[in-house]
């Protein structure tokens, strides 16, 4: 349903936006995840690039070299892989060496109190220095207003998503919200929520 729903947004002439999907720990471990990806992107014309699959630390934890050789296929097929809810499961820094990711998203845990708990900010900053360290791409996950923007934006965090942006909305709903944009890109619009 999403890959569709993200070529029809294509074919009605918006600009590309990447499409995040969760993973269940039951399709992870499917011997056909590969193929199923593969075959959802044939059968919807959506290109691999604007794909990106969401995996928990928990999942890559479990059997890590399997993990890691699936990764590796999956990354093979042009999408994007990111680990969601970073560093509220089995983290280990030597995962992020190892693991062919595009992203991390940090668990909102750590942005909720991110203005009035020293420790949380520091956590989210240090997360923030090395995904730029290693060059992959950084998402703050239950921002709900300015301030915790504004500190997110101040750490080098410059995708954020939450509630401070928008409730969760039905696809319908997006594409007015993406014409009332206009031509501008979304992102764009985005970030000038919080200047």
């Amino acid at each position: 349903m999403c890959r569709r729903q993200k070529k029809l947004w294509q074919d009605m002439g918006f600009e590309p936006l990447c499409v995040s999907v969760n993973l269940s720990s039951r399709q992870f471990r499917s011997e056909s995840l590969v193929n199923t990806v593969s075959s959802a992107l044939a059968d919807s014309g959506l290109e691999p690039r604007y794909l990106e699959l969401e995996l928990t630390e928990s999942l890559l934890a479990d059997n890590t070299e399997h993990a890691i050789s699936l990764m590796h296929a999956l990354k093979e097929l042009g999408i994007a892989l990111s680990i969601d809810d970073f560093d509220t499961g089995y983290s280990s820094l030597s995962y992020l060496k190892r693991f062919p990711i595009d992203c991390l998203k940090i668990d909102r845990s750590f942005i909720t109190d991110i203005a009035s708990n020293a420790k949380d900010a520091a956590i989210v900053e240090a997360i923030s220095a090395l995904a730029h360290n290693l060059g992959i791409g950084l998402v703050a996950e239950g921002v709900e207003n300015i301030n915790q923007a504004k500190l997110l934006e101040g750490y080098g965090c410059t995708e954020m998503q939450g509630y401070f942006y928008s409730e969760p909305i039905d696809a319908n709903h997006l594409v007015s919200i993406l014409n009332q944009l206009g031509s501008s890109t979304l992102s764009t619009k985005v970030a000038k929520l919080i200047h």
